[in-house]
């Protein structure tokens, strides 16, 4: 079957994200990280394109980039006069310019001005999607293959669920057991692999650890990036009291290996003589301290890049000493970013609002409750990622 002609202005993105010459680095990657985007237009105060910035932009400079790179101007870093397209040429020639000139990401320039950004990616999956809509137009003659097709789908469906049942099986099968921690836990992969991942490390007696991380994507290619996750942190996270640390290991050993992919991460660390937690987040959403007391609900936050795509990143500590009651709710970002019928998300205010109606409840009836929030706001809408929700609860002193 051929392929259908497609336009790169049928695939392109047609309002790309553009900054000024001036706008500083670290903001840049902050937005990217935010918005999860590879690149940025750079265009002058005419809209005219000067550059572009991408994380290949961000990996050649970053290595022997001096103190204060942050506060660079993004024309600095940008890749100047880059390669551009038509937006009328077809996606083949898109595809051979892409190849040909080593880029994954191409301005779109008509007339003169920016119309759109095309990326491997995007073409990638617009043609995809283009050819699977053909493919219904052609069922007749499919259907003649259909028996092996099943046969083989049968058994990939098999070997899926028979590797989605090892992985959980590298998850821990119970918290450590501390009298004056209780928790409750659920984990719910989309498909049969997942890439979302928790663990725990006792690195002594008085400190516990908790790491929850979530690798983009789902399914056996973000499962394997959680998997290397795994390793690293069972190979660090006992050798050291450290959150800073451990993410630092982590992304270290995950850097250059994920290939296009990347993992956030919250890492704690529980010191039961103290009550303090120390903890360190690689672009992880923030997790939630409840208050049995008062029903207040407030993140912890703490600022760090995603791992496994800059090296050397530090990841400053921060912490907070928890009071008897107190519940931490930990979370992947399928919680929040569940959507309804018409496609509103259901976000961190809804969950927060939830946590607060059931502050005083147990950590299993907190879990219970946010996964009956969620649900209620989605109604039938199914689920279009990985989900992992774990909850804490400080136990008084002498609670057994």
């Amino acid at each position: 079957m051929s392929a259908p002609t497609l336009t790169v202005r049928t695939v392109m993105h047609p309002d790309p994200v553009r900054v000024l010459p001036n706008h500083p680095v670290g903001d840049v990657l902050l937005f990217m990280n935010r918005e999860r985007i590879g690149s940025v237009l750079v265009c002058d105060d005419t809209d005219r394109l000067v550059g572009i910035f991408t994380e290949r932009d961000l990996l050649r400079r970053v290595a022997d980039a001096v103190i204060g790179w942050r506060s660079y101007p993004v024309s600095d870093w940008m890749t100047r006069d880059p390669h551009t397209i038509p937006a009328d040429v077809g996606w083949e020639e898109a595809m051979a310019a892409m190849t040909r000139q080593k880029v994954r990401h191409l301005p779109v320039v008509e007339g003169g001005r920016v119309v759109g950004l095309l990326s491997s990616r995007m073409l990638i999956a617009r043609r995809a999607e283009y050819l699977n809509e053909r493919v219904e137009e052609r069922t007749t003659e499919l259907r003649r293959a259909n028996d092996q097709l099943m046969a083989r789908d049968l058994e990939l469906v098999h070997n899926l669920r028979a590797a989605g049942q090892l992985q959980k099986t590298l998850l821990p099968h119970a918290p450590p057991d501390w009298s004056d921690l209780r928790w409750a836990l659920h984990f719910a992969p989309l498909d049969h692999l997942g890439g979302d991942y928790y663990d725990f490390a006792t690195p002594d007696a008085d400190h516990l650890g908790f790491l929850i991380a979530d690798a983009s994507g789902h399914s056996v290619a973000a499962a394997m990036v959680a998997v290397l996750t795994r390793f690293a942190f069972a190979e660090v996270a006992h050798r050291t009291t450290s959150p800073g640390e451990v993410l630092a290991a982590l992304n270290q050993r995950l850097s250059g290996v994920t290939e296009e992919r990347f993992v956030t991460a919250f890492y704690g660390v529980y010191d039961r003589r103290t009550r303090e937690l120390r903890y360190a987040n690689a672009g992880h959403p923030y997790p939630l301290r409840v208050n049995a007391v008062t029903g207040e609900v407030k993140p912890i936050t703490a600022q760090g890049f995603l791992l496994g795509i800059i090296p050397d990143e530090v990841y400053v500590e921060r912490s907070v000493t928890l009071a008897p009651g107190d519940a931490l709710c930990f979370f992947t970002d399928g919680l929040v970013e569940a959507r309804n019928e018409i496609g509103e998300q259901y976000g961190d205010e809804r969950l927060t609002e939830c946590l607060r109606r059931h502050s005083s409840s147990s950590e299993t009836e907190l879990v219970r409750e946010v996964l009956r929030c969620q649900r209620a706001f989605c109604s039938d809408t199914p689920l279009t990622d990985d989900l992992t929700l774990a909850v804490c609860r400080f136990q008084p002193d002498g609670a057994m």
